[in-house]
C-alpha cells in the first residue's frame, strides 16, 4: 500500500538517536517522585491509554544538531474511525494556534480521524498524512471528504522548524505503530523540541478512575507542553526554590530577554473518557482539563495556543457514517453526574503537565541552544521546606 511504501522510503531517518536525545525512562514521573495531585486514584498505568481502546503512537526526530521534533498520534479506538465516529468537542483558552479541523468538530460534535500533534509548520503535512491514512482504510473507498484534526505547538527554539522535517511517512508511522499500554513521556514525539516554564517540556499523560459509586468511569489526558508562566507544583510556586529568587522573569512569567525560551507558548490537551458523554458535555469536560494549565502556573499568554480536545470512547454513543435509520437513540450521563468527571479531568491534566517536565531530560538543539531539565533536587527542597 501507499502508506507502507512511504514509511519504507524514510527508512532509518524516521527516528534518529543522538547523544542529546532524551531517555524517557531515566527520570521519575511526578507520582513516582512522591507528588500526589488531587484526591482521585489514577488508572493502572496512569496514562490516557487507561481509557479502554485508546491508542498512542509516537515518532521522535533527532537529526544532527538542529532537528528536534516529532509526531504524536492519538486514536480513540482501533477500528475505522471515519466509519465509526466518536463524539468530540474542543475548548479554547487562547486561540493563537493552528488547530486544523476545529470548525467541523464544533459544528457536528464528532471526530472522524485520529488526532495528530506535531510542530506548527508541519500541520499541513500531518493533515495530508491523515487524509492518506483515512482514504486507505478498507471500507473508505468511496470517501471524498475527510476532516483531519491536527494540533501543534511551536518548537522553533530548539528545532529547525523552517526546515519542515516531519514527512508524511513519519505521521503514517506514528499512526500505524499506535498501541494500547504504556506511553513514553518527556522529550519524545511531538514534545521532542518543546519547552515549558523555561525548562524542557514535552509529552505528559495521566488518568483518573472514578469510584464504582460514581460510575467507575475513566478519564485520561495527554498533553504537549510548550508554554510559560510561574511553575507551580502542588500549589507552591517553584520559584521559591530558585537561588536568589530570580526565576519568575527568567522562566516565563514575563517575556524573557536574551537567548532563552519564550514566555509565550502553547499547550495541547487531549482528553479521553469511556463515560457516555455527548458533544455538549465533552466541551464542558475539555474546559475543565484546561484548568491543568492554570493549576501549574500558566496563564494563557497573548501568544499561546491553548486547546483541549475531548472525546468519548463509549460504544453505545458512536456515530456511524451511514445508517438506514433516520434517527438515533443513545444513553448519556445526566448533567448532575458529570461533576466527578470534571474533577478527574482537572487533576489528570495537572499531573500530565508535571509529568511532561519530570520526564524530560536536558536537550540541546538548534544553534547550540539547550533546554535544561527541571532540577528535581530543587523540587524536593521546595516540597520539604528546605532552602
Amino acid at each position: 500500500m501507499i502508506m507502507t511504501a512511504a514509511i519504507l522510503a524514510v527508512g532509518v531517518l524516521a527516528v534518529v538517536a543522538a547523544a542529546s536525545a532524551s531517555s524517557p525512562d531515566a527520570r521519575p514521573r511526578a507520582r513516582e517522585f512522591g507528588i500526589r495531585i488531587g484526591v482521585m486514584d489514577p488508572g493502572p498505568l496512569n496514562t490516557i491509554t487507561d481509557v479502554s481502546g485508546v491508542r498512542v503512537g509516537q515518532v521522535t526526530l533527532v537529526e544532527g544538531t538542529d532537528v528536534r521534533t516529532g509526531v504524536t498520534a492519538i486514536l480513540p479506538h482501533g477500528g475505522n474511525i471515519f466509519q465509526d465516529k466518536v463524539p468530540a468537542a474542543i475548548s479554547v483558552a487562547n486561540g493563537y494556534g493552528k488547530l486544523m479541523g476545529f470548525t467541523q468538530v464544533e459544528e457536528l460534535g464528532t471526530l472522524e480521524t485520529p488526532i495528530i500533534l506535531t510542530n506548527t509548520l508541519s500541520v499541513p503535512t500531518a493533515a495530508e498524512a491523515l487524509i492518506e491514512y483515512t482514504l486507505g482504510l478498507p471500507g473508505n473507498e468511496g470517501v471524498e471528504s475527510v476532516n483531519p484534526v491536527v494540533g501543534e505547538t511551536n518548537d522553533g527554539w530548539l528545532n529547525d522548524i523552517r526546515g519542515r522535517h516531519v514527512a508524511t511517512a513519519h505521521v503514517l508511522e506514528a499512526l500505524l505503530k499506535a498501541s494500547e499500554g504504556p506511553v513514553a513521556e518527556g522529550a519524545v514525539g511531538a514534545g521532542t523540541g518543546t519547552t515549558c516554564f523555561g525548562y524542557k517540556g514535552g509529552i505528559g499523560t495521566s488518568s483518573r478512575r472514578l469510584p464504582a459509586g460514581r460510575g467507575g468511569w475513566t478519564v485520561g489526558v495527554l498533553v504537549q507542553t510548550n508554554f510559560g508562566g510561574v511553575l507551580t507544583i502542588g500549589g507552591i510556586p517553584f520559584e521559591k526554590a530558585e537561588a536568589g529568587g530570580a526565576g519568575a522573569a527568567s522562566r516565563g512569567a514575563v517575556p524573557p530577554r536574551g537567548d532563552s525560551p519564550r514566555g509565550d507558548g502553547s499547550c495541547m490537551i487531549v482528553v479521553a473518557t469511556d463515560a457516555p458523554l455527548e458533544a455538549r458535555n465533552l466541551e464542558r469536560l475539555a474546559k475543565r482539563a484546561l484548568l491543568g494549565i492554570a493549576r501549574t502556573g500558566g496563564y494563557y499568554s497573548n501568544g499561546s495556543g491553548d486547546y483541549a480536545i475531548a472525546f468519548s470512547t463509549a460504544g453505545g454513543i458512536r456515530i456511524p457514517h451511514r445508517s438506514a435509520s433516520p434517527t438515533r437513540t443513545v444513553t448519556v450521563l445526566r448533567d448532575e453526574q458529570v461533576s466527578p468527571l470534571f474533577q478527574a479531568a482537572a487533576e489528570a491534566a495537572e499531573e500530565a503537565i508535571l509529568d511532561s517536565l519530570f520526564k524530560a531530560e536536558r536537550t540541546e538543539g538548534k544553534g547550540g541552544r539547550a533546554a535544561e531539565a527541571l532540577p528535581l533536587d530543587k523540587v524536593r527542597s521546595l516540597l520539604t521546606g528546605r532552602k
